[in-house]
């Protein structure tokens, strides 16, 4: 698992540590729910095996794979000396757990997953720190902030913005002077008050007119009713008078 070619280049630190890239079967010693521990032979240091290098497909708990006691098949995927701690990292998806037989024996896979892990890592340590701005104003262009040796604005022509249609129209026309406002003012309250005495005066209007057809329709009737009474009359003088001629006869 390990020769002296090896272990004579090995940086300071990480001597009596199983090499890089080396397989090797282990006992698991301890079951968390982010991984298992394992302990190799003939090294004291023991090893993590993270749940996501358990297996190729998603596990939520270490234990669902692996138990106390267990022997298992691992890889030699990471070494890290942090402060006077050395981590060693263990990969069980990359062996093949019933042959030992090395499923990655380029790293590819094992190398994606570190670029993986370095993209997540927090970087809010490493802030950029702006500058203070300069109180200054340059004599080259007029803007704030900066000397007119740094400045990078070009002698030469130099163009303007043109206002859109809508800018230009409002610009065109004349402001509102304070004296001008007033009369305006008074001007709206003068029409809305003619507005107002004019519908008064068609409501008054409507009124006379319906009295008006109703006293028409009131005299119709009493003329029919009198004509009424007046034919009645003289149908009973005819009959009265048809009666004294039939009596004389």
């Amino acid at each position: 698992m390990s020769d002296s070619d090896g272990q004579a280049h090995e940086p300071a630190g990480l001597e009596g540590l199983p090499p890089l890239h080396s397989i090797a079967k282990g006992e698991v010693v301890s079951v968390q729910t982010y991984g298992a521990f394992v302990r190799l032979p003939g090294y004291k240091k023991e090893g993590l095996v993270h749940v996501s290098e358990m297996s190729a497909s998603r596990v939520e708990n270490a234990s669902e794979i692996v138990d106390m006691g267990e022997k298992i098949w691992i890889k030699v995927i990471g070494r890290e000396i942090q402060g006077d701690k050395v981590k060693l990292s263990f990969s069980m998806k990359a062996v093949n757990q019933g042959t030992g037989q090395d499923l990655d024996p380029n790293n590819v896979n094992g190398d994606q997953d570190q670029r993986r892990r370095r993209k997540f890592r927090d970087h809010t340590g490493n802030r950029i720190t702006l500058e203070a701005v300069l109180n200054t104003t340059c004599s080259k262009c007029g803007c704030k902030g900066h000397f007119t040796k740094d400045c990078f604005s070009t002698p030469g022509l130099q163009y303007a913005l043109v206002p859109e249609e809508e800018d230009a129209a409002s610009r065109q026309q004349p402001l509102l002077t304070p004296a001008v406002a007033p009369q305006l003012d008074s001007d709206k309250k003068k029409k809305k008050k003619k507005e107002k005495k004019m519908k008064k005066k068609r409501k008054r209007e409507r009124k006379e007119s319906g009295s008006d057809s109703s006293n028409s329709t009131s005299d119709e009737c009493k003329s029919k009713k009198r004509r009424h009474e007046h034919d009645k009359e003289d149908k009973k003088k005819k009959k009265h008078k048809k009666h004294r001629s039939h009596k004389h006869s």
